[in-house]
């Protein structure tokens, strides 16, 4: 069987994925603990997977910065 006959879902055809997240505008925008929590939640929800790259970006703002996290893997068990 080749891979592209065992493909389940059609997002399988390409090798690496993405992700990106960033905290809700206002209060506690900058907050950088919750982003990270919100990106380790994520992580968990996808399952056993291989990061490949994390990458985490700062704009300033008016008031605190603007913080984003994206997150690049493959759908595929991690290496042990």
């Amino acid at each position: 069987m080749s891979d592209n006959e065992s493909v389940s879902d059609p997002r399988d055809k390409w090798t690496a994925f993405h992700f990106s997240l960033s905290n809700p505008m206002g209060v506690d925008q900058g907050d950088v603990a919750r982003l990270l929590r919100a990106g380790a939640d994520q992580l968990d929800a996808l399952g056993d997977i291989q990061v490949a790259d994390i990458t985490f970006n700062t704009e300033p703002t008016e008031g605190e910065d603007d913080l984003s996290l994206t997150v690049y893997y493959h759908r595929k068990p991690r290496r042990r």
